[in-house]
C-alpha cells in the first residue's frame, strides 16, 4: 500500500493515444517508486457508450461526455489530452487556467499562433506552480536517452551531420479510408506533423541544437480517399463501390527537407556547431512499419538508431577501433536509462514503455515543483520548424528561416 499523495488524472480521448496513455498511468507506479500516486479518475469522449466502454476496458473510474466536466471536477489534478490537434489549444488553456496540470500529445497545436498562445498560458501557470508538458514520447526510449547522454558527455565531439527518417506504410493503399489524420483542419498536417515532428524533436533534443533554417518538399500522392470503410489500425479498407463517396485529402503524404542547426557549446567544452541535417517522413514506405531512424556523425564518433530495433544503439568510436565499423550496444543493462526498473539484462522493452517513462518523469517533476520536459516552449520550437517546412515547400523549396 502506498502512502504517496494521489495525482488524480482526467484524460480526454480514448483511441490509440488514449489507450497508450492509460497503460502508462496504470503501469508506472507498479515498476517505479513514484512520489505521487497516479489515479485514473475519469476519461472523456463525445460518444457516451464508447467512452463508458473505454473506461471499463482501460481502467478509468468514471466517464464524461464533455471535456469541460473534467476541468470543473474538484477530484482531478491533471488533464491528459489525447485528441486531434485542432482541440489542443482550447482544452490545454482551460485546464491550466483552472489550476490543473496538463500533459498534451504532440504536435502541440495546428499552427504557430496556437502554440504561442498555449506557451504563454503555460508559462503564466508555471509561476503559480501549475505545469504543462508536451508528449514527445520517443525521448523516453532507453536507446535514444542513452544517445542523448553520450552526446552530452562529448563523446561524439562536434556534430556535423544529422540524418532523420520516419518511415511507415499504413497509408500505401490508395483506397484506405479517410480519417481525421488526413484532414488538415483537424490534424494540422500529414506525415510532417504526425511523425516528422517526432524526428524534429528528437534531433534537436539529442544534439542540443535548434534548427534555424530549412528547404523542403511536400507531396500528396493520393488526393482523395473513400469516406466509408473498415478501419484497421490506423489505415484499413475503404468502400470502393461505384457510388461510394470520396473525400479530399488536405495534408501531405510525404515530407522531405534539409536543415541547418545552430552553433552550440556543451558544458564539457565540446563544440557542436552548425550541423547540417536531412529529414524524411512518409506513411508510404512499403515494408517500413515504424522506422523512426536517427543518425549523428561527429568529429569523434557516430551513433545510429532505428525504432524497429528499438533496444539497440549502433555506435562507432574512431579512436577505439577505426577499422571495425559500428558496434551494437544492446540497451538492456541496469545502468542504461530507465531499464533498471524493468527486466533482467537482455530482456528488451517495447513501444508502450516510452509512455510509462514519460509518466515517471512527469510525476517526479510535478512532485518537485519543477518544469517537466519537453515544455510547451520546446514544443513551440518544433511547431516553428513545421511551419517553416510548409512555407518553404509552398515557395518552390526556397530557404526558409525558422
Amino acid at each position: 500500500m502506498t502512502t504517496a499523495k494521489p495525482l488524480r488524472v482526467g484524460m480526454v480521448g480514448y483511441a490509440f493515444m488514449g489507450a497508450a496513455h492509460s497503460q502508462a498511468w496504470r503501469t508506472a507506479p507498479r515498476f517505479f517508486d513514484l512520489p505521487l500516486q497516479p489515479q485514473l479518475t475519469a476519461v472523456a469522449g463525445r460518444n457516451a457508450s464508447g467512452v463508458r466502454a473505454a473506461a471499463d476496458k482501460l481502467g478509468w473510474e468514471s466517464a464524461e461526455t464533455d471535456w469541460r466536466r473534467l476541468i470543473e471536477r474538484d477530484d482531478i489534478d491533471l488533464i491528459d489530452i489525447c485528441t486531434p490537434g485542432n482541440t489542443h489549444a482550447e482544452i490545454a488553456a482551460a485546464a491550466l487556467e483552472a489550476g490543473k496540470h496538463v500533459l498534451c500529445e504532440k504536435p502541440l497545436a495546428n499552427s504557430v499562433e496556437e502554440a504561442e498562445r498555449m506557451t504563454l498560458v503555460a508559462e503564466a501557470a508555471a509561476k503559480r506552480g501549475v505545469f504543462a508538458m508536451c508528449g514527445f514520447s520517443y525521448r523516453r526510449t532507453p536507446a535514444l536517452a542513452l544517445a542523448k547522454r553520450m552526446v552530452d558527455e562529448g563523446r561524439l565531439g562536434t556534430i556535423r551531420h544529422v540524418r532523420a527518417q520516419y518511415l511507415q506504410d499504413w497509408l500505401s493503399d490508395e483506397n484506405a479510408p479517410m480519417t481525421w489524420r488526413l484532414d488538415k483542419s483537424k490534424s494540422g498536417s500529414g506525415s510532417l506533423g504526425d511523425i516528422g515532428a517526432h524526428s524534429i524533436d528528437a534531433a534537436q533534443w539529442i544534439t542540443g541544437q535548434k534548427i534555424t533554417g530549412v528547404s523542403a518538399l511536400l507531396e500528396t500522392f493520393v488526393p482523395e480517399r473513400p469516406l466509408a470503410g473498415d478501419l484497421v489500425g490506423l489505415g484499413g479498407h475503404g468502400d470502393v463501390g461505384q457510388d461510394a463517396p470520396r473525400g479530399a485529402v488536405t495534408v501531405d503524404d510525404a515530407a522531405i527537407f534539409s536543415a541547418r542547426f545552430e552553433d552550440t557549446r556543451f558544458d564539457g567544452g565540446a563544440t557542436a556547431g552548425g550541423a547540417v541535417g536531412v529529414f524524411e517522413a512518409t506513411r508510404y514506405a512499403l515494408g517500413r512499419k515504424n522506422a523512426m531512424r536517427l543518425e549523428l556523425n561527429g568529429t569523434k564518433a557516430s551513433l545510429a538508431f532505428d525504432f524497429e530495433d528499438m533496444n539497440a544503439l549502433s555506435f562507432y568510436d574512431a579512436a577505439e577501433s577505426p577499422d571495425a565499423g559500428f558496434r551494437r550496444i544492446f540497451v538492456t543493462e541496469p545502468e542504461h536509462p530507465y531499464v533498471g526498473n524493468w527486466w533482467p539484462t537482455g530482456h528488451g522493452l517495447g513501444y508502450e514503455h516510452g509512455f510509462t517513462h514519460q509518466v515517471v518523469d512527469l510525476v517526479h517533476a510535478l512532485a518537485q515543483g519543477t518544469q517537466p520536459e519537453p515544455s510547451f516552449a520546446d514544443a513551440l520550437q518544433v511547431q516553428r520548424v513545421l511551419a517553416a517546412v510548409e512555407a518553404s515547400a509552398a515557395n518552390s523549396s526556397q530557404w526558409q528561416k525558422v
